[in-house]
């Protein structure tokens, strides 16, 4: 074998027949030579997915492309088959078999077959038998080796498998019934569904009848009200007929009224309403220009008054007659306090204080000298007050004479005196102009009286002052509203009159109405809408029960539907009570058919499994799904594997993988056994046992293992081919 195949990198591996021992430690790609003869021969599996997919586990780690051939021997003659990439989307791709040496291809032999048509088996019996790995070696049930086990037992045909048989009954018989799904759940589903609109729709015909009985009613019932109504309106057009006489007479006399009563006013003269509005806002002007007549007297008066005091306030001044400048000059005028002759007693004192001291310096003696001073200053000052004296008598005599206390007292009546002075200045001009403004103002009153009093005396004669032409005129005022009021009254009659005739819709008859309803109009319009309203909810209940029926479907219809329903549930109980007895019967087939095989593929596996153990397990009993146990020689029962130890468990399934070789392997395709560490739980004697049952078992075996026991044995015996890679 030659491979360029996940870490081999055109590497080769040469075999011969017999038992052929590959030794190499972990890592150095003895499982992967393993996948690449599995793949030489079968391919990648085509259902794998994702990057654990062996195409993708094993792209060679050189970044080259994979490649791999074998050379074998089959029928005598040598092959050499090769798979190579053509694209990076299919690795080994490109198959090619050949007679070694020559270029003729092998007739039949293609990608798809190669495995099949070499060893006999397809690659599910293949792997599950001749290829044995220390982690897979229990076998599992598959359809493939139940083929080939019936073909055994029977009649040699490996079309058949129980599993597969069984699964495609249970798939018919789920399809039909399956818990609460499946053909006959949904076909019930269905049929209810068919039966309830059956139903459906039977009471919505009643229904439908019903509303439609209703609608008839309902429609005899508004054309009674409509008929009622429109004797009502007759009435009430005899009614408007009678009410139109009345208002047309009422039109008429109004009219006569108005005509008198504007006649009446053309004969009186009785002015317009602009005129008696113009003539009363005069009236009212005059009344405000004769409170300003009053007001204007009031304020001559007032001036008058003020003048009065003024002049009264003038005349008691004691500056009374005087002009204001006379005044002042007269407050300036008082006599004034001369200051005191300080200097004068001072004089005196230091005068006879000098003598004194003169005196003091002779024989006189110093009190006398003192006296003299004293003496002189008491004469200084009595001169003084004598002199300031005077001066207080002539002032207070002035001050007397002009009623004042001081002379600042003085002068301020005297500025009294000149403010009272202007005022009454001032007094006689406000009054002068006063009396001016209110005899302007009564003349013009005067003048404006008359003019209004002539004029109102052209239509009221008797009106001689204000207040009788003001009544007159308010008189005029209600004359002309009542012939507006009665002029407007007849226009409303007219137009009353012209709308009740426009109003009628027919001309009066002379024929006889029948009695009047007992119910008003607005009643019978009530009842009349609510009998419309519950027509339309009638009618439109009736479109959505059509409605329904037409979505339900025809009635004969439904009731065809409902027998074909019915028929095909009966079908397809029968097929499910059918599909039930024949699983029933092919698992009955099948557990006769293991019941025929288990014993001879356990007898033959109880063999091996002897020779393997030195003899101490004597027994090997299979289930279906090939679970197995072993009895000892001294063991009253079997044990089940998984009370094993793990490396007996291996020895157990080591037998039972070489009796199905043995059993189900074609003889004449001299199937080769791959083990991949398959003896690595096996202890010294037992693995002795196991290679020496391998190399004479007649087969060609690849054994690779990790460890050196396994070389070191077969060396002293001579009975392999050992190599290393």
């Amino acid at each position: 074998m030659s491979a360029t195949f996940g870490k081999l990198t055109d590497q080769t591996l040469e075999l011969s027949d017999g038992l052929n021992l590959i030794c190499a430690p972990n890592e150095a790609g003895k499982s992967t030579w393993c996948a690449f003869l599995s793949t030489m021969l079968y391919g990648f599996p085509a259902r794998e997915r994702g990057p654990l997919a062996d195409k993708n586990r094993f792209t060679p780690w050189s970044g080259a492309a994979m490649r791999g051939s074998i050379e074998c021997r089959c029928g005598g003659r040598e092959l050499l088959v090769t798979r190579d990439t053509a694209r990076a989307s299919s690795p080994l791709g490109r198959f090619s078999a050949v007679y070694a040496g020559t270029a003729d291809e092998v007739p039949g032999l293609t990608a798809s077959s190669c495995g099949e048509e070499l060893l006999g088996v397809p690659r599910e019996v293949f792997e599950r038998s001749a290829l044995i790995r220390q982690a897979g070696m229990a076998v599992g049930q598959d359809a493939e080796l139940e083929r080939r086990i019936a073909s055994l037992i029977t009649t040699g045909e490996e079309d058949t498998s129980y599993t597969e048989s069984c699964d495609r009954l249970k798939k018919q018989l789920n399809r039909r019934r399956y818990n609460k799904n499946g053909l006959i759940p949904d076909t019930e589903a269905v049929l209810r569904v068919r039966e309830g609109e059956l139903a459906q729709l039977r009471a919505l015909t009643e229904a439908l009848q019903d509303q439609l009985q209703r609608l008839k009613e309902l429609d005899h019932r508004c054309k009674s009200l409509k008929e009622k109504i429109a004797l009502c309106r007759s009435w009430e057009e005899a009614e408007a007929q009678t009410a139109l006489r009345l208002q047309q007479e009422e039109a008429q006399a109004a009219q006569r009224r108005a005509e008198l009563l504007r006649s009446r006013l053309e004969e009186e003269r009785i002015p317009t309403m602009e005129e008696i509005a113009r003539l009363r806002a005069a009236i009212v002007n005059l009344g405000t220009v004769r409170k300003s007549v009053e007001k204007a007297r009031e304020d001559r008066d007032n001036a008058q008054r003020a003048l009065y005091k003024a002049e009264v306030a003038v005349n008691n001044s004691p500056f009374a007659g005087q002009s204001p400048e006379s005044a002042r000059k007269t407050a300036a005028s008082v006599p004034a306090l001369r200051p005191r002759a300080w200097w004068f007693p001072v004089l005196l004192f230091l005068v006879g204080a000098g003598g004194t001291f003169l005196l003091s310096q002779g024989t006189y003696p110093l009190w006398a000298g003192g006296m003299a001073g004293c003496t002189g200053l008491l004469l200084g000052l009595l001169a003084v007050f004598r002199r300031q004296r005077s001066d207080l008598k002539k002032r207070t005599a002035f001050l007397e004479m002009y009623q004042a206390s001081s002379p600042e007292a003085l002068a301020e009546a005297a500025d009294t005196y000149i403010k009272l002075y202007m005022a009454w200045e001032r007094s006689q001009e406000e009054a002068a102009a006063r009396s001016a403004a209110a005899e302007a103002l009564y003349a013009s009153l005067t003048t404006n009286e008359q003019a209004i009093l002539i004029e109102i005396r052209r239509f009221r004669p008797a009106a001689f002052d204000l207040t009788a032409a003001d009544d007159a005129l308010r008189e005029c005022v209600g004359r002309r509203r009542e012939a507006s009021e009665a002029e407007t009254q007849a226009r409303e009659a007219a137009l009353r009159c012209q709308f009740a005739q426009a109003g009628l819709e027919s001309a009066p008859s002379g024929q006889e109405l029948p009695p009047r309803p007992q119910e008003s109009p607005e009643e019978l319009k009530r009842l009349l809408e609510a009998a419309q309203g519950e027509m339309a909810a009638v009618r439109s209940q009736a479109d959505q029960l059509q409605g329904r029926l037409s979505a339900i479907g025809d009635e004969d219809t439904l009731r065809a539907s409902v027998d074909t329903l019915r028929a095909a549930l009966s079908g397809l109980q029968q097929e499910y009570d059918a599909i039930a007895m024949a699983m029933d019967a092919l698992s009955s087939a099948n557990t006769t058919l293991q019941n025929r095989f288990s014993p001879e593929l356990g007898r033959r596996a109880a063999q091996i499994f002897s020779a393997l153990t030195g003899g101490r397990y004597c027994k090997i009993a299979l289930d279906r799904s090939f679970g197995a146990s072993a009895q000892a020689g001294e063991d009253p029962i079997a044990r089940d594997v998984r009370l094993l130890s793990q490396g007996t468990a291996d020895q157990l399934y080591l037998a039972v993988r070489l009796a199905i070789c043995d059993l189900l392997l074609p003889p004449e395709k001299e199937v080769p056994l791959i083990l991949d560490d398959a003896l690595v739980t096996f202890d010294d004697q037992r693995m002795a046992a196991a290679l020496d049952y391998l190399s004479t078992c007649g087969r060609q075996i690849l054994m690779f293992t990790c460890q050196s026991r396994e070389a070191d044995y077969l060396r002293t015996k001579g009975l392999a081919h050992i190599q290393s890679i």
